[in-house]
């Protein structure tokens, strides 16, 4: 039996902590931190609760419980709760990793005077990803994916005194409206065609369609040519919010945020969305052979070409942010290929180890005075022995070296690939060797050798900060191991892929292959890149990302604004000038007329009346 008052708790709780927080914290850094922590450890809990019910039951249940909320007549809109196995996991990243983070930000944010409001904007971001995760139906998802959308946007763009992080708030918040543009458009199509395109002799009740359950059985009814369009205008927004190829721009700038924003959004929160909606909507896509294949090739395309970028960033956290982007292209080419079990799997294990790196990186650049330079690092493993070693196991992870947890997700992914499109299994591959050599780069860099005389002093952060990083990097090395496919999809472990040996072998050596490499070029620790002069053109082109931000900058300042200023041109003359003011100086006028014939005097009023009875009486006399 589930228990529905736990599900209500878990998703609340973060909302009445920032509720409280802004009502009478925002003076206080020590009881907004608290208040906080306080309200995402009481979802963890109950998610635990709630886990054991699910789990330990067989088969696992999917249950729902919805309130009343909107009615109109043949439209009906529930509030409530999906809780089944695929939810369950999904919760436990969200308010696990995203409790580790949230204690981790009580040490990061402690000298910034504005702490209150962010553990307030920290708490919506929660509540939000939270309500992604167990709507029951797409309207009440897409309004916690919009509160997601304005939530990162609060947090990307917090320092918005900083020029460069305000654009980058803003970038993340107009990409991410043009993507959701297309997936509320889905929404509203197949609501339509559910409604009055299908016939299902009563079997759907009428104005409930919108409930995930329910379209479970329209889908089948749909024509395959409608049930595409649905399906890839729901994925614009998966492109938006996993941030996919092309609209990937907006996340290597958020991380101008600070950085547990950045290990919450691209570890447990907004680009896992896109992932778990496409998992939890799978029935639209699972007879959609076309459209899976383009699902597949954009997140093969957003992996490969995100790794290249990483290889000639500088800053530690934008190589994390491409190592996201990489990451997250593998998880949709496992879904194109009709894999949301491998999908989820590595979005689960890629939790642990991404926010483990974000959260390492983020104890480099406070004890580094904000420092993000990796050229500027050296020598960080012997100055900062618990971030050094942490960071490293992430990073091992990351790179899919066993018997690490990313080692069984990605190679769960390439299996899947081997079995169904070579190219896109040997693509994979290479992305693997790839991830290797940036993130090796990274460390031989920023941690190996002797710290430079010139380096800025480093400490080891206080333990409110190492603590979630020694929890993060235990789960990144056990997260293989605890039977995740198992939990997520508990019905379908008879048809798993099974991890090949030669899939198995073939991605290690590429990994180890990468690490070798980037020892070779940077164990010595070059005064600059040297890849910069070995590959010529082609760091130019990598430098300048495949030229897309140029291109999106030129559309934006010569062909939408122009356009945009035409349209203006046109409304004040047509709309304003011609139509408005037109309208009242027509009817100004006629008041003006008007106006005449009250003169106040009763011998005028008189004077009229006579003379309509007499205009009256011609009238009937001429008829006669």
């Amino acid at each position: 039996m589930v228990n529905f008052s736990l599900a209500w708790i878990a998703l609340f709780s973060p909302m009445v902590a920032c509720v409280v927080i802004t009502l009478f914290f925002l003076r206080s850094k020590t009881s907004s931190s608290l208040t906080a922590i306080a309200g995402i450890l009481i979802s963890f809990v109950c998610t635990c609760l709630l886990a054991a019910q699910i789990f330990g039951v067989h088969p696992s249940p999917q249950v729902q419980q919805s309130l009343p909320w909107i009615h109109f007549d043949g439209l009906t809109i529930d509030f409530g709760v999906l809780i089944n196995p695929l939810a369950i996991m999904m919760l436990l990243v969200v308010t696990g990793v995203g409790s580790a983070i949230f204690i981790y930000s009580k040490g990061y944010m402690a000298e910034d005077p504005s702490s209150p409001r962010f553990f307030a904007f920290l708490s919506l971001f929660a509540f939000s990803m939270i309500g992604i995760v167990l709507s029951n139906n797409f309207i009440q998802l897409f309004i916690f994916w919009e509160l997601v959308g304005l939530s990162s946007y609060l947090l990307i763009a917090f320092w918005y005194e900083k020029p460069s992080a305000a654009d980058a708030g803003v970038k993340a918040f107009m990409v991410n409206r043009l993507a959701d543009f297309g997936f509320m458009c889905g929404i509203l199509l197949l609501w339509s065609v559910s409604d009055f395109g299908v016939g299902l002799d009563g079997t759907i009740e009428a104005g409930r369609t919108f409930l995930f359950t329910d379209l479970a059985q329209v889908v089948p009814h749909l024509s395959l040519p409608l049930l595409s369009a649905v399906g890839l205008l729901i994925f614009c927004g998966v492109v938006g919010k996993s941030a996919q190829f092309p609209l990937h721009v907006w996340l290597p700038d958020a991380m101008e945020g600070p950085t547990p924003v950045s290990a919450l959004i691209h570890a447990a929160t907004m680009v896992a969305a896109g992932i778990y909606l496409l998992a939890r909507v799978f029935f639209i896509f699972e007879p959609l052979t076309a459209a899976l294949m383009v699902v597949a090739y954009i997140g093969a395309i957003t992996a490969f070409m995100t790794a290249t970028l990483a290889i000639v960033e500088n800053d530690i956290k934008r190589i994390l942010a491409y190592s996201t982007l990489s990451q997250l292209g593998y998880m949709v080419m496992a879904l194109g290929l009709g894999g949301p079990l491998q999908g989820m799997y590595h979005l689960t294990t890629h939790a642990f180890f991404k926010a483990l790196l974000f959260l390492s990186a983020g104890s480099v650049i406070l004890a580094l005075h904000h420092e993000q330079n990796i050229w500027k690092m050296r020598g960080l493993l012997k100055q900062l022995p618990i971030t050094g070693w942490t960071f490293l196991i992430g990073t091992l992870a990351l790179c899919g070296i066993f018997p690490l947890s990313g080692f069984w997700s990605k190679d769960e992914i390439l299996a899947l690939a081997a079995g169904h499109n070579t190219f896109l299994y040997w693509v994979g591959t290479l992305t693997a060797g790839l991830t290797s050599l940036y993130m090796g780069r990274l460390f031989w860099v920023a941690f190996w050798g002797k710290a430079s005389d010139h380096a800025h002093p480093a400490h080891e952060s206080p333990a409110v900060m190492t603590m979630p990083l020694i929890f993060l990097a235990i789960l990144s090395v056990v997260g293989g191991f605890l039977g995740i496919p198992h939990f997520l999809y508990p019905e379908q472990m008879g048809t798993v892929v099974q991890l090949s040996p030669f899939v198995a072998l073939t991605s290690s050596v590429f990994a180890v292959l990468g690490l070798v490499i980037s020892y070779r070029i940077y164990g010595g620790r070059p005064s600059s890149d040297p890849v910069e002069t070995k590959i010529g053109f082609l760091y130019s082109l990598l430098k300048n990302k495949y030229y897309f931000d140029i291109v999106y900058g030129w559309y934006v300042d010569y062909v939408q604004h122009p356009f945009a200023k035409i349209l203006f041109l046109l409304e004040q003359v047509l709309i304003v000038r011609l139509g408005v003011h037109g309208l009242t100086g027509l009817a100004k006028a006629t008041g003006n007329a008007l106006r005449y014939l009250q003169t106040g005097l009763v011998q005028f009023y008189a004077l009229v009346f006579a003379l309509g009875v007499v205009y009256l009486f011609f009238i009937m006399v001429t008829n006669l």
